[in-house]
Protein backbone atom coordinates (compact mmCIF):
# COMPACT_ATOMS: atom_id res chain seq x y z
CA UNK A 1 0.00 0.00 0.00
CA UNK A 2 1.29 3.69 -1.21
CA UNK A 3 1.40 5.92 1.61
CA UNK A 4 -0.89 8.09 0.23
CA UNK A 5 -3.51 5.56 -0.54
CA UNK A 6 -6.49 5.82 1.68
CA UNK A 7 -6.24 2.48 3.93
CA UNK A 8 -10.12 1.99 4.32
CA UNK A 9 -11.73 3.10 1.83
CA UNK A 10 -13.77 -0.34 1.43
CA UNK A 11 -16.80 0.87 2.44
CA UNK A 12 -18.24 4.16 0.68
CA UNK A 13 -19.27 7.42 2.61
CA UNK A 14 -22.53 7.10 0.10
CA UNK A 15 -23.82 4.13 2.93
CA UNK A 16 -23.63 6.64 5.59
CA UNK A 17 -26.89 5.98 7.80
CA UNK A 18 -29.11 8.65 7.63
CA UNK A 19 -30.81 9.99 10.47
CA UNK A 20 -34.26 10.57 8.66
CA UNK A 21 -34.02 9.21 4.95
CA UNK A 22 -37.82 9.62 4.44
CA UNK A 23 -37.51 13.36 5.39
CA UNK A 24 -34.99 14.22 2.32
CA UNK A 25 -37.04 16.59 -0.01
CA UNK A 26 -38.01 14.86 -3.81
CA UNK A 27 -34.64 15.20 -6.01
CA UNK A 28 -32.48 15.21 -3.59
CA UNK A 29 -30.24 12.38 -2.17
CA UNK A 30 -32.25 9.77 -0.83
CA UNK A 31 -29.60 9.33 2.10
CA UNK A 32 -29.02 13.06 3.01
CA UNK A 33 -31.77 15.54 4.36
CA UNK A 34 -32.44 18.43 2.43
CA UNK A 35 -30.07 21.09 3.59
CA UNK A 36 -27.15 18.69 4.14
CA UNK A 37 -27.48 17.54 -0.08
CA UNK A 38 -28.06 21.55 -1.04
CA UNK A 39 -24.60 22.46 1.01
CA UNK A 40 -23.05 19.44 -0.32
CA UNK A 41 -23.88 20.20 -3.91
CA UNK A 42 -22.40 23.79 -3.15
CA UNK A 43 -19.37 22.65 -2.00
CA UNK A 44 -18.45 20.05 -4.93
CA UNK A 45 -19.31 22.46 -7.16
CA UNK A 46 -17.18 25.82 -5.51
CA UNK A 47 -14.40 23.10 -4.82
CA UNK A 48 -13.54 25.58 -1.65
CA UNK A 49 -10.34 25.19 -0.19
CA UNK A 50 -12.02 26.92 2.86
CA UNK A 51 -15.91 26.58 3.76
CA UNK A 52 -17.88 27.55 6.83
CA UNK A 53 -21.31 25.48 7.47
CA UNK A 54 -23.51 26.92 9.85
CA UNK A 55 -26.53 24.61 11.00
CA UNK A 56 -28.18 24.26 14.06
CA UNK A 57 -27.96 21.78 16.77
CA UNK A 58 -29.59 18.48 15.91
CA UNK A 59 -29.90 19.39 11.89
CA UNK A 60 -26.52 16.90 11.27
CA UNK A 61 -23.46 18.53 11.01
CA UNK A 62 -21.14 15.66 11.53
CA UNK A 63 -23.20 13.73 8.60
CA UNK A 64 -22.65 16.43 5.85
CA UNK A 65 -18.65 16.63 6.97
CA UNK A 66 -18.09 12.94 6.51
CA UNK A 67 -19.78 12.88 3.25
CA UNK A 68 -17.63 15.52 2.26
CA UNK A 69 -14.80 13.96 3.54
CA UNK A 70 -15.97 10.75 1.96
CA UNK A 71 -16.46 12.43 -1.16
CA UNK A 72 -12.64 13.90 -1.35
CA UNK A 73 -11.19 10.90 -0.40
CA UNK A 74 -12.71 9.31 -3.26
CA UNK A 75 -11.90 11.25 -5.75
CA UNK A 76 -8.14 11.63 -4.16
CA UNK A 77 -8.07 15.42 -3.37
CA UNK A 78 -6.90 14.40 -0.08
CA UNK A 79 -5.61 11.29 1.55
CA UNK A 80 -5.88 12.06 5.07
CA UNK A 81 -8.73 13.90 7.46
CA UNK A 82 -7.83 15.94 10.91
CA UNK A 83 -10.82 16.17 12.97
CA UNK A 84 -10.78 19.39 15.71
CA UNK A 85 -13.28 18.47 18.63
CA UNK A 86 -13.58 20.91 21.83
CA UNK A 87 -13.58 17.81 24.08
CA UNK A 88 -12.03 14.31 24.29
CA UNK A 89 -15.51 12.76 24.47
CA UNK A 90 -16.33 14.39 20.94
CA UNK A 91 -13.50 13.35 19.54
CA UNK A 92 -14.42 9.48 20.17
CA UNK A 93 -17.76 10.39 19.08
CA UNK A 94 -16.52 11.46 16.06
CA UNK A 95 -14.54 8.16 15.40
CA UNK A 96 -17.64 6.34 16.59
CA UNK A 97 -19.37 8.26 13.51
CA UNK A 98 -16.39 8.06 10.97
CA UNK A 99 -16.21 4.46 11.10
CA UNK A 100 -19.82 4.34 10.12
CA UNK A 101 -19.01 6.36 6.79
CA UNK A 102 -16.12 3.95 6.43
CA UNK A 103 -13.70 6.23 7.51
CA UNK A 104 -10.91 4.83 10.69
CA UNK A 105 -10.00 8.23 12.38
CA UNK A 106 -7.95 7.31 15.29
CA UNK A 107 -9.40 9.33 18.60
CA UNK A 108 -6.46 8.08 21.15
CA UNK A 109 -3.71 10.07 19.01
CA UNK A 110 -1.07 11.81 21.08
CA UNK A 111 0.88 14.63 20.65
CA UNK A 112 3.55 12.14 21.84
CA UNK A 113 2.90 9.83 19.17
CA UNK A 114 3.76 12.19 16.88
CA UNK A 115 1.85 10.27 14.00
CA UNK A 116 -0.61 7.83 13.32
CA UNK A 117 -1.00 4.27 12.27
CA UNK A 118 -1.02 2.51 8.81
CA UNK A 119 -4.54 1.71 9.89
CA UNK A 120 -6.02 5.06 9.94
CA UNK A 121 -7.46 7.37 7.54
CA UNK A 122 -6.47 10.27 9.97
CA UNK A 123 -7.10 11.19 13.65
CA UNK A 124 -9.43 13.57 15.69
CA UNK A 125 -7.98 15.93 18.37
CA UNK A 126 -9.05 18.45 20.81
CA UNK A 127 -8.18 22.70 20.47
CA UNK A 128 -6.31 22.12 23.36
CA UNK A 129 -4.25 19.16 21.98
CA UNK A 130 -3.31 21.49 18.65
CA UNK A 131 -2.30 24.75 20.92
CA UNK A 132 -0.09 22.46 22.69
CA UNK A 133 2.57 21.43 19.78
CA UNK A 134 0.60 23.82 16.68
CA UNK A 135 3.98 22.92 15.20
CA UNK A 136 3.84 19.26 15.15
CA UNK A 137 0.06 19.15 13.75
CA UNK A 138 1.56 21.60 10.82
CA UNK A 139 4.22 18.76 9.69
CA UNK A 140 1.89 16.39 9.68
CA UNK A 141 -0.65 18.16 7.77
CA UNK A 142 2.38 19.06 5.24
CA UNK A 143 3.11 15.50 4.89
CA UNK A 144 -0.33 14.34 3.20
CA UNK A 145 -2.81 16.20 1.35
CA UNK A 146 -5.25 16.79 4.35
CA UNK A 147 -8.61 17.86 4.91
CA UNK A 148 -8.85 19.16 8.33
CA UNK A 149 -12.88 19.25 9.84
CA UNK A 150 -13.26 21.94 12.31
CA UNK A 151 -15.88 21.08 14.27
CA UNK A 152 -17.58 24.07 16.49
CA UNK A 153 -14.86 26.53 15.08
CA UNK A 154 -15.76 29.40 17.13
CA UNK A 155 -13.55 27.92 19.89
CA UNK A 156 -11.02 28.72 17.88
CA UNK A 157 -11.16 32.24 19.26
CA UNK A 158 -12.19 31.33 22.83
CA UNK A 159 -8.21 32.33 23.70
CA UNK A 160 -5.65 34.10 21.40
CA UNK A 161 -3.14 31.29 21.60
CA UNK A 162 -5.85 28.54 20.62
CA UNK A 163 -6.57 30.80 17.48
CA UNK A 164 -3.00 31.06 16.34
CA UNK A 165 -2.64 27.62 16.74
CA UNK A 166 -5.27 26.25 15.22
CA UNK A 167 -3.79 29.12 12.07
CA UNK A 168 -0.47 28.01 12.66
CA UNK A 169 -1.26 23.80 12.29
CA UNK A 170 -3.61 24.20 9.72
CA UNK A 171 -2.90 26.62 6.89
CA UNK A 172 -0.90 24.11 5.04
CA UNK A 173 -4.05 22.05 4.76
CA UNK A 174 -5.11 21.62 1.66
CA UNK A 175 -9.12 21.74 2.05
CA UNK A 176 -10.72 23.11 5.77
CA UNK A 177 -14.16 22.40 6.40
CA UNK A 178 -15.56 24.54 9.33
CA UNK A 179 -18.54 23.96 11.55
CA UNK A 180 -20.84 25.72 13.75
CA UNK A 181 -24.38 25.56 15.16
CA UNK A 182 -23.67 28.74 17.58
CA UNK A 183 -22.04 31.30 15.93
CA UNK A 184 -22.85 33.67 18.60
CA UNK A 185 -19.32 35.48 19.80
CA UNK A 186 -19.30 39.28 19.78
CA UNK A 187 -15.45 40.26 19.98
CA UNK A 188 -12.03 41.47 18.96
CA UNK A 189 -10.57 37.65 18.15
CA UNK A 190 -11.43 37.20 14.76
CA UNK A 191 -11.93 33.11 14.05
CA UNK A 192 -9.38 31.07 11.68
CA UNK A 193 -9.77 30.66 8.25
CA UNK A 194 -13.52 32.51 8.29
CA UNK A 195 -13.93 34.81 6.05
CA UNK A 196 -15.66 38.32 7.63
CA UNK A 197 -17.61 40.90 5.36
CA UNK A 198 -18.50 44.01 6.83
CA UNK A 199 -22.36 44.86 7.36
CA UNK A 200 -24.56 47.37 6.90
CA UNK A 201 -23.15 49.46 10.01
CA UNK A 202 -19.62 49.41 9.11
CA UNK A 203 -18.78 46.38 11.40
CA UNK A 204 -17.04 42.92 10.11
CA UNK A 205 -19.24 40.12 10.27
CA UNK A 206 -18.45 36.29 9.28
CA UNK A 207 -19.79 34.76 6.18
CA UNK A 208 -21.02 31.65 6.37
CA UNK A 209 -21.14 29.46 2.64
CA UNK A 210 -23.98 27.77 3.91
CA UNK A 211 -26.69 28.28 6.88
CA UNK A 212 -29.37 26.08 8.44
CA UNK A 213 -31.03 27.77 11.30
CA UNK A 214 -33.32 26.67 14.19
CA UNK A 215 -36.21 27.84 12.65
CA UNK A 216 -35.40 25.94 9.32
CA UNK A 217 -34.85 22.79 10.98
CA UNK A 218 -37.89 22.63 12.72
CA UNK A 219 -39.75 23.72 9.85
CA UNK A 220 -38.32 20.40 8.13
CA UNK A 221 -39.11 18.63 11.12
CA UNK A 222 -35.64 18.19 11.63
CA UNK A 223 -35.43 19.72 15.24
CA UNK A 224 -37.80 19.32 18.16
CA UNK A 225 -39.67 22.39 18.77
CA UNK A 226 -39.00 23.94 22.73
CA UNK A 227 -41.05 24.58 25.19
CA UNK A 228 -39.70 26.99 27.86
CA UNK A 229 -40.87 26.94 31.71
CA UNK A 230 -39.73 29.58 33.56
CA UNK A 231 -40.33 29.49 37.74
CA UNK A 232 -39.79 32.40 39.87
CA UNK A 233 -40.52 32.87 43.37
CA UNK A 234 -39.43 35.21 46.24
CA UNK A 235 -35.72 34.89 47.11
CA UNK A 236 -34.16 35.88 50.64
CA UNK A 237 -30.42 36.14 51.38
CA UNK A 238 -27.78 37.66 53.87
CA UNK A 239 -24.77 39.58 52.42
CA UNK A 240 -21.28 39.63 54.43
CA UNK A 241 -22.31 42.70 56.28
CA UNK A 242 -25.00 40.86 57.58
CA UNK A 243 -27.88 42.38 56.19
CA UNK A 244 -30.85 40.67 55.14
CA UNK A 245 -32.00 40.78 51.43
CA UNK A 246 -35.67 39.84 49.83
CA UNK A 247 -36.53 39.86 46.22
CA UNK A 248 -38.94 38.31 43.43
CA UNK A 249 -36.45 36.46 40.66
CA UNK A 250 -37.13 38.16 37.64
CA UNK A 251 -38.64 41.55 38.96
CA UNK A 252 -37.54 44.83 37.58
CA UNK A 253 -34.92 45.59 39.46
CA UNK A 254 -31.08 46.13 39.87
CA UNK A 255 -28.84 43.75 37.54
CA UNK A 256 -26.87 43.00 41.20
CA UNK A 257 -30.02 41.88 42.94
CA UNK A 258 -31.22 39.92 40.36
CA UNK A 259 -27.69 37.72 40.25
CA UNK A 260 -27.95 37.41 44.03
CA UNK A 261 -31.81 36.23 43.76
CA UNK A 262 -30.61 33.56 40.79
CA UNK A 263 -27.25 32.36 43.10
CA UNK A 264 -30.37 31.72 46.03
CA UNK A 265 -32.66 29.78 43.52
CA UNK A 266 -29.98 27.91 42.48
CA UNK A 267 -28.67 27.05 46.05
CA UNK A 268 -29.31 23.13 46.72
CA UNK A 269 -29.81 23.80 50.48
CA UNK A 270 -33.07 25.82 49.49
CA UNK A 271 -36.27 25.01 48.56
CA UNK A 272 -36.49 26.74 44.71
CA UNK A 273 -34.38 24.03 43.12
CA UNK A 274 -35.91 20.91 44.67
CA UNK A 275 -39.54 22.14 43.69
CA UNK A 276 -38.31 22.94 40.11
CA UNK A 277 -36.88 19.55 40.15
CA UNK A 278 -40.40 18.22 41.07
CA UNK A 279 -42.07 19.57 38.51
CA UNK A 280 -39.61 18.67 35.59
CA UNK A 281 -39.96 15.06 36.68
CA UNK A 282 -43.24 15.23 36.61
CA UNK A 283 -42.96 16.84 33.47
CA UNK A 284 -40.52 14.15 32.45
CA UNK A 285 -42.81 11.04 33.73
CA UNK A 286 -45.84 12.35 30.88
CA UNK A 287 -43.16 12.47 27.80
CA UNK A 288 -42.55 8.96 29.07
CA UNK A 289 -46.41 7.98 28.39
CA UNK A 290 -45.87 8.21 25.17
CA UNK A 291 -41.82 8.21 24.21
CA UNK A 292 -40.78 5.63 27.34
CA UNK A 293 -36.97 6.16 27.37
CA UNK A 294 -37.62 10.03 27.63
CA UNK A 295 -34.65 11.19 29.30
CA UNK A 296 -33.82 14.51 31.54
CA UNK A 297 -30.76 16.34 31.69
CA UNK A 298 -29.51 18.74 34.58
CA UNK A 299 -26.99 21.31 33.70
CA UNK A 300 -25.19 22.59 37.09
CA UNK A 301 -22.92 25.26 37.66
CA UNK A 302 -20.32 23.37 39.18
CA UNK A 303 -19.46 19.82 41.06
CA UNK A 304 -20.76 20.79 44.56
CA UNK A 305 -24.17 21.71 43.08
CA UNK A 306 -24.35 19.05 40.67
CA UNK A 307 -23.70 16.41 43.64
CA UNK A 308 -26.24 18.32 45.63
CA UNK A 309 -28.86 17.84 42.79
CA UNK A 310 -28.12 14.47 42.03
CA UNK A 311 -29.23 13.57 45.56
CA UNK A 312 -32.14 15.41 45.20
CA UNK A 313 -33.23 13.84 42.39
CA UNK A 314 -32.58 10.46 43.93
CA UNK A 315 -34.90 11.41 47.04
CA UNK A 316 -37.84 12.71 44.22
CA UNK A 317 -36.97 9.44 41.71
CA UNK A 318 -36.27 6.96 44.45
CA UNK A 319 -32.76 6.27 42.05
CA UNK A 320 -29.32 7.52 41.48
CA UNK A 321 -29.27 9.85 38.66
CA UNK A 322 -26.19 9.46 36.19
CA UNK A 323 -23.59 11.76 37.40
CA UNK A 324 -21.41 13.20 34.99
CA UNK A 325 -18.28 15.45 36.27
CA UNK A 326 -15.38 16.78 33.87
CA UNK A 327 -12.84 15.58 36.35
CA UNK A 328 -14.35 12.19 36.03
CA UNK A 329 -12.04 9.74 33.95
CA UNK A 330 -15.20 7.79 33.20
CA UNK A 331 -17.09 10.76 31.99
CA UNK A 332 -17.37 9.55 28.66
CA UNK A 333 -18.44 6.26 29.21
CA UNK A 334 -20.80 7.28 31.45
CA UNK A 335 -22.51 9.37 28.55
CA UNK A 336 -22.79 7.15 26.37
CA UNK A 337 -23.70 4.35 28.67
CA UNK A 338 -26.80 7.09 29.73
CA UNK A 339 -27.62 7.79 25.76
CA UNK A 340 -28.26 3.99 24.96
CA UNK A 341 -30.24 3.18 28.19
CA UNK A 342 -33.08 4.45 29.45
CA UNK A 343 -32.39 6.24 32.92
CA UNK A 344 -34.65 9.12 33.85
CA UNK A 345 -31.99 11.58 34.57
CA UNK A 346 -28.46 12.78 34.29
CA UNK A 347 -26.81 15.48 35.63
CA UNK A 348 -23.61 17.16 34.29
CA UNK A 349 -21.80 20.98 34.46
CA UNK A 350 -20.24 21.07 30.65
CA UNK A 351 -19.46 17.31 30.02
CA UNK A 352 -22.88 17.89 27.82
CA UNK A 353 -23.05 21.31 27.23
CA UNK A 354 -22.46 21.09 23.65
CA UNK A 355 -21.95 18.29 20.96
CA UNK A 356 -22.75 15.58 22.75
CA UNK A 357 -25.61 13.46 21.17
CA UNK A 358 -28.14 12.35 23.33
CA UNK A 359 -30.97 12.18 20.84
CA UNK A 360 -33.53 10.79 24.08
CA UNK A 361 -33.18 13.93 26.30
CA UNK A 362 -36.53 15.72 25.67
CA UNK A 363 -36.46 17.65 29.92
CA UNK A 364 -33.51 19.66 30.93
CA UNK A 365 -33.22 22.04 33.47
CA UNK A 366 -31.18 25.57 33.21
CA UNK A 367 -29.49 25.15 36.69
CA UNK A 368 -26.58 27.31 36.12
CA UNK A 369 -25.48 30.86 36.74
CA UNK A 370 -24.08 30.60 33.39
CA UNK A 371 -25.46 33.94 30.98
CA UNK A 372 -24.11 34.15 27.29
CA UNK A 373 -26.12 33.38 24.34
CA UNK A 374 -23.29 30.77 23.33
CA UNK A 375 -23.61 28.79 26.53
CA UNK A 376 -27.50 28.82 26.32
CA UNK A 377 -27.79 27.90 22.82
CA UNK A 378 -25.41 24.84 22.95
CA UNK A 379 -27.56 24.63 26.23
CA UNK A 380 -30.65 23.86 24.53
CA UNK A 381 -29.29 21.83 21.56
CA UNK A 382 -28.92 18.95 23.69
CA UNK A 383 -33.40 18.67 23.59
CA UNK A 384 -33.83 19.60 19.77
CA UNK A 385 -32.62 16.10 18.21
CA UNK A 386 -35.75 15.13 16.69
CA UNK A 387 -36.07 11.05 16.49
CA UNK A 388 -39.70 10.77 15.67
CA UNK A 389 -42.75 13.64 14.35
CA UNK A 390 -44.79 15.03 17.03
CA UNK A 391 -41.46 15.37 19.72
CA UNK A 392 -41.54 18.07 22.06
CA UNK A 393 -38.66 19.55 24.39
CA UNK A 394 -39.08 20.81 27.46
CA UNK A 395 -36.48 23.13 29.09
CA UNK A 396 -37.02 24.48 32.79
CA UNK A 397 -35.57 27.65 33.79
CA UNK A 398 -35.17 30.47 36.21
CA UNK A 399 -37.39 33.71 35.25
CA UNK A 400 -34.61 35.58 34.46
CA UNK A 401 -34.56 38.41 31.88
CA UNK A 402 -31.08 37.89 30.20
CA UNK A 403 -32.16 34.03 29.80
CA UNK A 404 -35.85 34.81 28.67
CA UNK A 405 -34.46 36.97 26.32
CA UNK A 406 -32.14 33.93 24.85
CA UNK A 407 -35.23 31.93 24.66
CA UNK A 408 -37.06 34.06 22.84
CA UNK A 409 -34.91 34.51 20.47
CA UNK A 410 -33.76 31.00 19.66
CA UNK A 411 -34.77 31.46 16.39
CA UNK A 412 -32.77 34.68 15.63
CA UNK A 413 -29.43 33.91 13.51
CA UNK A 414 -26.29 35.13 14.38
CA UNK A 415 -23.02 36.25 12.95
CA UNK A 416 -19.31 36.18 14.66
CA UNK A 417 -19.10 40.04 15.23
CA UNK A 418 -15.42 41.54 15.43
CA UNK A 419 -16.02 44.38 17.61
CA UNK A 420 -19.26 46.91 17.32
CA UNK A 421 -20.07 50.49 17.20
CA UNK A 422 -21.77 52.88 19.47
CA UNK A 423 -22.07 56.19 18.19
CA UNK A 424 -20.09 55.73 14.54
CA UNK A 425 -17.18 55.20 16.47
CA UNK A 426 -15.71 51.84 17.79
CA UNK A 427 -16.44 51.69 21.74
CA UNK A 428 -13.40 49.92 23.43
CA UNK A 429 -15.13 49.03 26.59
CA UNK A 430 -18.12 47.79 24.96
CA UNK A 431 -15.15 45.64 23.29
CA UNK A 432 -13.68 44.45 26.12
CA UNK A 433 -17.31 43.41 28.05
CA UNK A 434 -18.32 41.60 24.95
CA UNK A 435 -15.31 39.50 25.70
CA UNK A 436 -15.80 39.12 28.84
CA UNK A 437 -19.07 37.91 28.35
CA UNK A 438 -17.96 35.53 25.79
CA UNK A 439 -16.58 32.94 27.49
CA UNK A 440 -18.40 30.26 28.68
CA UNK A 441 -16.75 30.49 32.46
CA UNK A 442 -19.63 30.90 34.92
CA UNK A 443 -20.66 34.13 35.91
CA UNK A 444 -19.03 35.22 38.81
CA UNK A 445 -19.72 38.40 40.73
CA UNK A 446 -18.80 40.64 43.31
CA UNK A 447 -20.39 38.71 46.45
CA UNK A 448 -18.16 35.42 45.31
CA UNK A 449 -15.64 37.59 47.08
CA UNK A 450 -17.54 39.54 49.94
CA UNK A 451 -19.49 36.85 51.33
CA UNK A 452 -22.88 35.54 51.00
CA UNK A 453 -25.33 32.96 52.58
CA UNK A 454 -28.66 32.20 51.50
CA UNK A 455 -31.72 31.59 53.19
CA UNK A 456 -34.46 30.76 51.96
CA UNK A 457 -35.98 30.52 48.27
CA UNK A 458 -39.46 29.80 46.75
CA UNK A 459 -40.64 28.33 43.04
CA UNK A 460 -44.24 29.99 41.69
CA UNK A 461 -44.52 29.55 37.90
CA UNK A 462 -44.26 32.13 35.80
CA UNK A 463 -44.91 31.73 32.48
CA UNK A 464 -44.27 29.13 29.64
CA UNK A 465 -42.05 30.82 26.15
CA UNK A 466 -43.47 28.64 23.15
CA UNK A 467 -42.81 30.07 19.50
CA UNK A 468 -41.64 33.15 21.04
CA UNK A 469 -44.81 33.61 22.31
CA UNK A 470 -45.43 34.34 25.87
CA UNK A 471 -48.13 32.64 27.93
CA UNK A 472 -48.20 33.54 31.40
CA UNK A 473 -48.59 31.82 34.49
CA UNK A 474 -50.04 33.91 37.34
CA UNK A 475 -51.40 37.22 35.94
CA UNK A 476 -50.40 40.29 38.08
CA UNK A 477 -52.15 43.79 38.02
CA UNK A 478 -52.62 46.53 40.54
CA UNK A 479 -54.06 44.55 43.19
CA UNK A 480 -51.48 41.48 43.16
CA UNK A 481 -51.46 38.48 42.23
CA UNK A 482 -53.75 36.08 41.16
CA UNK A 483 -53.21 32.45 41.06
CA UNK A 484 -54.74 30.57 37.91
CA UNK A 485 -53.11 26.91 38.74
CA UNK A 486 -51.72 25.65 41.79
CA UNK A 487 -49.95 22.68 40.29
CA UNK A 488 -48.95 24.21 36.79
CA UNK A 489 -50.75 20.60 35.57
CA UNK A 490 -52.13 22.45 32.35
CA UNK A 491 -48.41 23.13 31.44
CA UNK A 492 -46.93 20.01 33.14
CA UNK A 493 -49.28 17.18 31.68
CA UNK A 494 -48.96 18.59 27.99
CA UNK A 495 -48.81 14.84 26.15
CA UNK A 496 -45.28 14.22 25.11
CA UNK A 497 -46.36 13.80 21.40
CA UNK A 498 -47.67 16.40 19.72
CA UNK A 499 -47.48 18.96 16.79
CA UNK A 500 -46.19 22.12 17.40
CA UNK A 501 -49.15 23.87 15.86
CA UNK A 502 -51.10 21.31 18.48
CA UNK A 503 -48.83 22.76 21.57
CA UNK A 504 -49.35 26.12 20.34
CA UNK A 505 -53.20 25.47 20.22
CA UNK A 506 -53.48 23.86 24.15
CA UNK A 507 -51.61 26.76 25.03
CA UNK A 508 -53.82 29.27 23.61
CA UNK A 509 -56.90 27.36 25.03
CA UNK A 510 -55.44 28.05 28.40
CA UNK A 511 -53.86 31.71 28.34
CA UNK A 512 -57.74 31.85 27.12
CA UNK A 513 -58.81 30.72 30.69
CA UNK A 514 -56.35 32.62 32.53
CA UNK A 515 -57.29 35.93 30.67
CA UNK A 516 -61.05 34.72 31.77
CA UNK A 517 -60.11 34.44 35.28
CA UNK A 518 -58.15 37.76 35.85
CA UNK A 519 -60.86 39.74 34.36
CA UNK A 520 -63.10 38.15 36.66
CA UNK A 521 -60.71 38.83 39.49
CA UNK A 522 -60.01 42.54 38.84
CA UNK A 523 -63.71 43.11 39.66
CA UNK A 524 -64.20 45.06 42.62
CA UNK A 525 -66.56 43.35 45.41
CA UNK A 526 -69.33 45.14 46.17
CA UNK A 527 -68.33 48.38 48.71
CA UNK A 528 -64.88 47.39 47.81
CA UNK A 529 -62.73 51.37 46.16
CA UNK A 530 -61.15 50.88 42.67
CA UNK A 531 -57.68 49.44 42.39
CA UNK A 532 -56.18 52.64 41.01
CA UNK A 533 -57.87 54.30 44.76
CA UNK A 534 -55.87 51.20 46.39
CA UNK A 535 -52.54 51.87 44.84
CA UNK A 536 -52.91 55.90 45.43
CA UNK A 537 -53.57 55.02 48.83
CA UNK A 538 -50.53 52.96 49.54
CA UNK A 539 -48.13 55.11 47.72
CA UNK A 540 -49.17 58.05 50.29
CA UNK A 541 -48.61 56.00 53.38
CA UNK A 542 -45.35 54.79 51.73
CA UNK A 543 -44.14 58.19 51.13
CA UNK A 544 -45.65 59.44 54.51
CA UNK A 545 -43.69 56.05 56.59
CA UNK A 546 -40.21 57.24 54.07
CA UNK A 547 -40.04 60.37 55.33
CA UNK A 548 -40.86 59.68 58.70
CA UNK A 549 -37.70 57.02 58.55
CA UNK A 550 -35.41 59.18 57.13
CA UNK A 551 -35.78 62.35 59.92
CA UNK A 552 -35.22 59.20 62.14
CA UNK A 553 -31.40 58.27 60.88
CA UNK A 554 -30.83 61.72 59.12
CA UNK A 555 -30.91 60.13 55.52
CA UNK A 556 -32.81 61.66 52.51
CA UNK A 557 -36.19 60.24 51.23
CA UNK A 558 -34.91 58.91 47.97
CA UNK A 559 -32.16 57.28 49.25
CA UNK A 560 -34.26 55.32 51.50
CA UNK A 561 -36.49 54.76 48.85
CA UNK A 562 -33.56 53.16 46.69
CA UNK A 563 -32.73 50.91 49.85
CA UNK A 564 -36.20 49.46 49.58
CA UNK A 565 -36.50 48.76 46.27
CA UNK A 566 -33.05 47.12 46.99
CA UNK A 567 -34.37 45.29 49.94
CA UNK A 568 -37.30 44.08 48.69
CA UNK A 569 -37.22 44.47 44.71
CA UNK A 570 -39.86 45.48 41.91
CA UNK A 571 -39.80 48.35 40.11
CA UNK A 572 -40.09 52.54 41.26
CA UNK A 573 -42.94 52.99 43.43
CA UNK A 574 -44.73 54.61 40.44
CA UNK A 575 -44.83 51.64 38.93
CA UNK A 576 -44.92 48.50 42.23
CA UNK A 577 -48.21 47.27 42.58
CA UNK A 578 -50.35 46.97 45.40
CA UNK A 579 -48.88 43.92 47.20
CA UNK A 580 -44.95 45.33 46.33
CA UNK A 581 -46.58 48.70 48.24
CA UNK A 582 -47.62 46.58 51.33
CA UNK A 583 -44.09 45.06 51.39
CA UNK A 584 -42.14 47.98 51.87
CA UNK A 585 -44.80 49.65 54.02
CA UNK A 586 -43.77 46.95 56.50
CA UNK A 587 -40.27 46.54 55.78
CA UNK A 588 -39.52 50.32 56.25
CA UNK A 589 -41.74 50.13 59.41
CA UNK A 590 -39.40 47.19 60.89
CA UNK A 591 -36.50 49.80 60.21
CA UNK A 592 -37.76 51.84 62.14
CA UNK A 593 -38.83 50.13 65.41
CA UNK A 594 -35.82 47.64 65.38
CA UNK A 595 -33.17 50.98 64.97
CA UNK A 596 -31.55 49.77 61.44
Amino acid sequence: MSPSASPHRGVDAAHLPPAFPARARRGTADRLRAWQQSALEAYLERSPRDFLAVATPGAGKTTFALRVAGELLDRRVVERVTVVAPTEHLKTQWATAAARAGIALDPSFTNRAGAAGRDFDGVALTYAGVAASPLLHRRRTENFRTLVILDEIHHAADALSWGEAVQEAFEPATRRLSLTGTPFRSDVNPIPFVTYAPGPDGVPRSASDHTYGYADALADGVVRPVIFLAYSGRMRWRTRAGDEVAAVLGAEQAADVTAQAWRTALDPECEWIPSVLRAADRRLTEVRRHVPDAGGLVIASDHAAAKAYAATLRRITGKAPALVLSDDPAAGKRITRFAEGDERWMVAVRMVSEGVDVPRLAVGVYATSTATPLFFAQAVGRFVRARRRGETASVFLPSVPRLLGFAGELEAERDHVLGRRSDGDWDEDLLLRDAALARTTPDVDLEDQLGFEALESEATFDRVLFDAVEYVGDVVDDAGVVPTSPEDDDFLGIPGLLEPDQVASLLRERQGRVTRAATRARRPAPGEPPAHETVAALRRELNDCVRAYARQCAASPGAVHAELRRACGGPATAQASAVQLRERIDAVRVWATSGR
